[in-house]
């Protein structure tokens, strides 16, 4: 089976500070893959290369075969790439109802129609509707998106980014913030999307990062030191040593 998306030799520069080091992996139609690592380590970086927020200094990106490297953002998109909190903006003054017909209106073809035109589309409000009763949120419709509680609007952002049925959902940092109630909600969420969704997440939440992986890359400065299954992961040296804090504790005297 070819890879969904192919990193090869990819790298960024700013300055002389080398943040993303000749990164190479693949992710294959349906698999989950979790990439973790401390702070400052280049998670969220790699994930603007992936998406076209960043331009690279080198290396090369390809998704369903396709060179992508220096593809615009919404040519990504087009392709079948979704991020979470890039794609699904919220409009925090507006309502939880507005805010996905907005998400769905994106997805549709053609130019953006009237904001009153398309809130009467009854087979838009019907979608909307069958989206949020899927992250159960039809009852907060009528809500502004400001009044949510901080778990409820990572939800929707969530929810909303799946908005265009994308073939690669990157999610970075979806539990952050949250509770461990709502952080197991959303494990048991990413676990009910189906194989026709493939996963590519950043977290820091080991919980979630165990539930919902089938392998897990460690990123350290800016390069993979290494990658494996979850269990290959748990008894993994290095990733005692860095991510657990080890290495800077044994390295802290010099």
């Amino acid at each position: 089976m070819a890879a969904l998306l192919e990193v090869s030799g990819l790298s960024v520069h700013f300055g002389g500070l080398a943040a993303v080091k000749d990164v190479t992996f693949s992710i294959e139609p349906g698999e989950r893959l979790v990439m973790i690592g401390p702070n400052g380590a280049g998670k969220t970086t790699l994930f603007n290369l992936l998406t076209g927020q960043l331009k690279p200094s080198g290396g090369k990106v390809l998704f369903k075969g396709q060179d992508i490297t220096h593809k615009p953002v919404y040519a990504r998109t087009q392709l079948g790439m979704a991020r979470s909190f890039q794609i699904t903006s919220l409009f925090p003054n507006e309502t939880v109802l507005t805010n996905a017909l907005i998400a769905l209106q994106g997805t549709r073809g053609g130019r953006y129609r009237m904001f009153g035109v398309f809130t009467r589309d009854k087979v838009l409000r019907s979608a909307a509707q069958e989206l949020l009763e899927s992250i159960d949120l039809w009852d907060k419709r009528s809500e502004t998106v400001s009044s949510l509680a901080y778990g409820e609007t990572r939800k929707l952002e969530m929810g909303l980014s799946l908005a265009s049925s994308p073939d690669l959902l990157m999610l970075d940092e979806p539990s952050c913030g949250l509770t461990p109630t709502e952080s197991k909600d959303i494990t048991e969420r990413i676990n009910t999307l189906g194989k026709k969704i493939t996963v590519l997440m950043i977290s820091h939440d080991m919980d979630l990062a165990f539930g919902v992986a089938e392998r897990i890359i460690l990123l350290h400065f800016g390069e993979i030191s290494c990658e494996g299954t979850c269990d290959e992961i748990r008894a993994n040296q290095t990733v005692k040593d860095i991510y657990m804090g080890s290495h800077k504790a044994s390295t802290a005297g010099g």
